[in-house]
This record gives C-alpha cells, sequence and structure tokens, in this order.
C-alpha cells in the first residue's frame, strides 16, 4: 500500500522506496518469548541513517523514539499492537527537507539492536513542506511520473518533435541515479560531511548547480555524457541516433562518460535523473537561442571585408535545456516555481561547466543579480543581434540591428499529450512591446551593476577618509549611490558613538542629517564632522568610533550602513644608539609627538625585552607634561645578555593618550 500512496509503485515493489514528508508503515514480528509490547510503556527507538559516514550534524543520521502519534514536520514514529499481540505496526514519518538517498533502518531497545533493513527515500512533489511540492496533480503526473515525452529540435518555422523516453522506472535505473549523486566531485572530497547534504530543503538549488548539470557532463569529472559537435568517429554513438536515456546510464554506470551528446541528449538525461529523484522536470528548446561569449546582452557578428565572420558570439538553431521545479530559499518566494539548469558544457560558472538555477521569473524581468547565470540564460532568450562590418583600415561599421531575431518559440511538451506547448511568454514579453524593451534595458543595467559587483536600487555605504589621527578633526559620510533606473529623493542621518572593542556602545559624538535627491547611476553623500572636543572625552583606550546611518526614500524604504573606525596613534620612535653586544651596554632614543590639540599629563615610558637587562632605574621613565604639537623624550639604556634577534618594546602612557606601544628588531653580536 505504501507504494501506491508514495506514488512509487511503477519503481517496483521488491525493496521499500518512500518520498520524504510523508508517512510509511513497517511491521515488526515478535519473538514468541519475548515480552509483551505496551505503546507508552516499551521504549522503543529507531535510528534512519544515510551515506558512507553518517552524522547527525549533516542530518545524515537521525534517531527518533517511537510514541503515540507522528509529527508532519520531522522525523517520527507511532506503533499499534495486533489484537493477537504478534506484530506491531510502526508508522514512520521522515522530514520533509531531509537529504535524499539510501537509507538504513535500526530499531534499538535497551541495549539491543536490530537492523530493520534499508529503505530509499526521494524528493515529494506531494507533500507541501516539501521544496520541490507541485499544487496540481496532472502536472505531477507528467513532470515527475511519466516516463516519455517529446524533445523539439529544428528551427522555429519548421519544429519537429521527437519522441524521448526517459525510462526512469526501468530497473536499476533509481541506484544509476543516486550513484550519478555519489561522484559529485564535493563529496567525494569531503564524504564525511558532505554526503547528500547538497540537496536538502535549505541547499537544493546548489544541489542542481552543482549536482546535476556538472554530473551529466563529463568536462569536469566522471560525468555521464560526452559532448561533440563536430565530425563524429567510430568510437562511440552519433547523438541522433539515441532515442532514450536507459541505455545512456547503463552504460555510463558499466563504463564511464558515454560518447557522445548534443544538448538534446544532455538535458533528456538531466530530466531523466531528475524525475527518478522526485524532482519535477520537464525539457525546454529555445529556437534562435544566443551564445553571448563576452556577456554584454549583445550577440554581434563582425565581418571582415571578405565576408569572414571573425567575433566569437552565434546563434544556434535551437538549443535545449531543463527547468525543475522547486523553492528558492536563497531567492525569496517571489522566484519559487521553474529554475532553469543546463547541463550542456558551453561556457564555465565558478570554474566548472554547468550553468543555473536561473530563475524563471527572474530571466523574465530582468533580474539578473539573482543567481545561477541568468545573465547568460537572459541572452540566450533575449539578446539584441548587431551586424558590424570590419573595413580595411580597421573601422568597424553598423549594418543592421535586430531586437527580435533571439528566442523564438520557446517550447515544451503539453501536460497530458504530446502537443508542443509555446512558453515563449514565460522567458519574455512579446517582441517589440515597451515592457519587454523596459525589461532589457533593466537587465543591462542590472548585468553592469552584476559585473561591477554591485547590487540594484540604493545602496548606503560608509565612506572613511585617511589618517584619522587621535586628536585631529575629520569628516566622514554617508554615501548613497542610486543604482535603479529612476531618481531617488532620500532622508539621511549619520550619526556616531563611543564604542569598545566588545561591541558595547558608548556616548554619542556627532550627528548630521539632510535630504539628498539623487539621479539614476549617480551618488550623493553626506558629511559628518567629527570633532575632538567631542569623541575625545567619550571615546575609551580602545580608540574606536562607531559611525552608522540610516536612509529613508519617497517609498519609505529603509537602508542602514554601519562601520566601525579604530583612530590611529601617534608613533612610538626608538633610536638604538649604536650597535648591541653582549653584556655591553647600548642606549635608545625614545619619542612620541603630542597629536592632541591640549597637553598631556602625567606622562611615562615603559621599556622591557627579552633578554636586553634594561636597567632598573631607567625602565620606566616619566615626563611631567608634554605641549601641544611637542615631543616626548627618553632614553633607556639595556644590557643585552645573548646574541642573536630580539625585540626592543616601548609602552607610553598619559593622561589621554594611553597604551601606546611600539618596538624596534635588535640584532645582538659578540
Amino acid at each position: 500500500m505504501s507504494f501506491f500512496l508514495h506514488h512509487t509503485e511503477l519503481n517496483g515493489v521488491e525493496r521499500l522506496i518512500v518520498r520524504r514528508g510523508q508517512t510509511f508503515t513497517i511491521i515488526l514480528y515478535l519473538k514468541p518469548d519475548s515480552p509483551e509490547f505496551r505503546i507508552g510503556r516499551t521504549k522503543l527507538t529507531l535510528i534512519a541513517e544515510t551515506g558512507p559516514s553518517p552524522r547527525r550534524q549533516s542530518d545524515t543520521k537521525v534517531s527518533f523514539s517511537v510514541g503515540d502519534s507522528t509529527v508532519d514536520t520531522e522525523w517520527s514514529a507511532s506503533a499499534i499492537t495486533d489484537p493477537s499481540g504478534n506484530t506491531v505496526s510502526v508508522c514512520i514519518n521522515s522530514s520533509p527537507d531531509s537529504p535524499i538517498g539510501l537509507y538504513s533502518l535500526t530499531l534499538t531497545q535497551g541495549k539491543q539492536e536490530t537492523n530493520l533493513g534499508q529503505f530509499v527515500l526521494l524528493f515529494n512533489a506531494w507533500c507541501s513542506n516539501d521544496a520541490v511540492y507541485m499544487r496540481n496533480e496532472k502536472k505531477r503526473q507528467e513532470y515527475v511520473l511519466a516516463q516519455t515525452g517529446q524533445v523539439y529540435r529544428g528551427t522555429h518555422k519548421r519544429i519537429r518533435g521527437k519522441p524521448w523516453n526517459f525510462a526512469q522506472f526501468e530497473p536499476g535505473i533509481l541506484d544509476i541515479c543516486l550513484k550519478i549523486l555519489d561522484e559529485n566531485p564535493k563529496f567525494l572530497s569531503n564524504a564525511d560531511k558532505d554526503y547528500f547534504s547538497l540537496i536538502s530543503l535549505s541547499s537544493i538549488w546548489t544541489w542542481t548547480l552543482s549536482q546535476l548539470p556538472r554530473e551529466i557532463n563529463s568536462n569536469d569529472d566522471n560525468g555521464v555524457l560526452v559532448g561533440n559537435w563536430g565530425e563524429i568517429s567510430d568510437d562511440g554513438v552519433h547523438p541522433g541516433e539515441w532515442i532514450g536515456s536507459e541505455d545512456i546510464l547503463r552504460q555510463w554506470a558499466e563504463s564511464g562518460p558515454v560518447r557522445y551528446g548534443q544538448c538534446w541528449v544532455f538535458a533528456a538525461v538531466a530530466c531523466t535523473v531528475s524525475r527518478a529523484l522526485g524532482i519535477p522536470c520537464r525539457v525546454v528548446t529555445n529556437f534562435g537561442s544566443a551564445h553571448d561569449v563576452d556577456a554584454n546582452l549583445l550577440i554581434e557578428f563582425v565581418f571582415n571585408t571578405d565576408g569572414e565572420l571573425i567575433s566569437d558570439d552565434s546563434i544556434w538553431n535551437f538549443h535545449v535545456w531543463v527547468e525543475s521545479w522547486m523553492t528558492r530559499p536563497d531567492l525569496g518566494i517571489k522566484y519559487d516555481g521553474w529554475q532553469i539548469s543546463d547541463p550542456t558544457p558551453q561556457e564555465t560558472s565558478n570554474g566548472v561547466f554547468c550553468c543555473g538555477p536561473a530563475s524563471l521569473t527572474a530571466t523574465k524581468e530582468g533580474e539578473l543579480t539573482t543567481v545561477y547565470d541568468t545573465p547568460f540564460v537572459f541572452a540566450e532568450v533575449n539578446a539584441d543581434v548587431v551586424t558590424k562590418l570590419q573595413l580595411s583600415t580597421g573601422k568597424i561599421l553598423t549594418v543592421r540591428e535586430s531586437t527580435s531575431s533571439v528566442g523564438r518559440s520557446i517550447s515544451t511538451k503539453a501536460v497530458g499529450s504530446d502537443e508542443r506547448r509555446d512558453i515563449t511568454h514565460k522567458y519574455k514579453y512579446p517582441e517589440g512591446s515597451k515592457k519587454e524593451r523596459q525589461v532589457y534595458e533593466k537587465a543591462q543595467h542590472h548585468n553592469k551593476l552584476q559585473q561591477r559587483g554591485e547590487k540594484p536600487g540604493l545602496n548606503l555605504k560608509i565612506k572613511l577618509i585617511d589618517n584619522m589621527v587621535m586628536g585631529s578633526d575629520f569628516d566622514v559620510y554617508a554615501l548613497l549611490k542610486n543604482n535603479s533606473m529612476e531618481s531617488k529623493t532620500c532622508n539621511v542621518k549619520i550619526f556616531a558613538k563611543a564604542v569598545q572593542y566588545n561591541g558595547k556602545r558608548g556616548k554619542p559624538c556627532g550627528y548630521a542629517s539632510g535630504k539628498l535627491e539623487v539621479p539614476p547611476g549617480e551618488e550623493r553623500r553626506l558629511p559628518l564632522r567629527l570633532m575632538y572636543d567631542t569623541y575625545g572625552p567619550v571615546i575609551t583606550s580602545d580608540l574606536m568610533i562607531q559611525v552608522s546611518s540610516i536612509t529613508f526614500d519617497e517609498s519609505s524604504n529603509y537602508h542602514r550602513a554601519e562601520k566601525t573606525i579604530v583612530l590611529d596613534e601617534p608613533e612610538v620612535e626608538i633610536k638604538l644608539m649604536g650597535r648591541a653586544r653582549v653584556n655591553k651596554p647600548v642606549t635608545a632614543e625614545l619619542r612620541i609627538k603630542n597629536t592632541l590639540p591640549e597637553p598631556l599629563k602625567n606622562c611615562s615610558f615603559t621599556v622591557g625585552g627579552r633578554r636586553l637587562a634594561c636597567r632598573r632605574s631607567s625602565s620606566v621613565m616619566y615626563v611631567l607634561s608634554v605641549h601641544i604639537q611637542s615631543e616626548a623624550k627618553g632614553r633607556v639604556v639595556f644590557r643585552p645578555t645573548i646574541a642573536g634577534p630580539t625585540v626592543l618594546t616601548v609602552k607610553f602612557n598619559s593622561n589621554k593618550l594611553r597604551n601606546i606601544k611600539g618596538s624596534v628588531k635588535v640584532d645582538v653580536t659578540y
């Protein structure tokens, strides 16, 4: 019965395969001489483990007691005793964000442990608490359970659907898909910590990024498929000959990377793996797919006067990738839903050949600062095309421009039929519409921000100057940069307080406010003058000031920035008057400048050093007072006791400047 409730009956009934966040039942047969089982009195504990080195810290090992009831959001169990007293039915609920994989289940009672066997835990599109939850049953049947589909190829004027057998429920295929997870390079390098934790709820999108795209292609590791877009040799199968994923996956499991694949093969195999693991997935074809090499959202075809193409950008007749359905806890609920991943090795992302997951919503809206690889995907479906001519003089002329050549008839199989569904509207607004141009301009803007490492919208920072010396007056700034596409008017406040090294705030020592109008792409600043007369009396010997700023724009959006200033101290200068020799006296001159706008009182130098034998009478020297801009001076005589390098340290104290330290290396010779 569990197989049907968990929609895993297509995997066969030889072993237990269940979906996370949903209960399943096991039956315990009691030995004839075993004590009577009483619910609530007989203490039973279950331990579920997965991976080579199960650890509670990575959620690959959990233990839970058998109680009166189960809990939907965590591992839990309840029991029912058969009237005969010979069996106990244990209902187990797994956590909806558990790592997926092959689990072992152990029952403990006191010191006795019983191995109950193994089960496979998968993602659960039927569980509302799972990251891959899909509300519509017809879509779940299509995107998780359908074993066949259509992959579209050709041109936007002549689209041809080709059948593909995903075969995710064929015997052994699930085990191969789990093996693909085992081959993850991050797992192999740190197996005791990272096994399957990559695909827990909090980082399922990271799994799609670092696991599926890079594991389907073999460019960086022992991935499933070797790509080939040139002449196909006799050592492999032509990509056009494959009709399904089963043969490819079995060959990979037996002998490693399979020759050969192209984009539709990479995508179809990725879809098989996703559906086998329980992630809703569909194959998508983009006709007129741009390959933007220099990431400027423009496809630039540059020809010389002989008609030869001398640029690297290109437009593919079609390109195929996958979309996976999941939440995006890293981006926020707005970007939940379909996520674009491309296992075809085109360009590297963070040093490896993979692409995605890029939110479909972010792609349509031109939100290119969202991870991962959204600028590349946006360019594939919405780049502008410019044709240029390079003259013999080197001058380049623009010959033609097009805003509608890229991203046509974006297609996927319809739910419940073999009909083609056009989903271009999910990727972009209608070509030539005002909204489409607005999104493109925003995308260009966001792309430039991303390349500069900046965020869209208003950015507030605290700007400091150099040489903030204790005793001086200086300015700090609230720096407001407008990375939006419209002017912003903001109320800005900046204030300063003394702060100790442990973060405890002291008394205020500065405040300023004002209204700033910041045009698009520009920045404005509000200064705060910090006066010694104000901050001097309140800061401690740590010499630290915390500067904070807040701002509200006309839409009442709130921004805050904070920075801690460590004031520069005057330097203690130490000058050796001669060479340092073993058992010979040597003199060091000491001086420090008073940088404060007031005299220093009760001044002293304290000196010391390892095996320097400073004279007790000169180890502490007192100077009654030091006037403004004057220097405190002193001398110390020491006698080294051993040859080799050592350090002479000096500490200066006064009523205003405290614990100012300096040092000098001393090379002692015979």
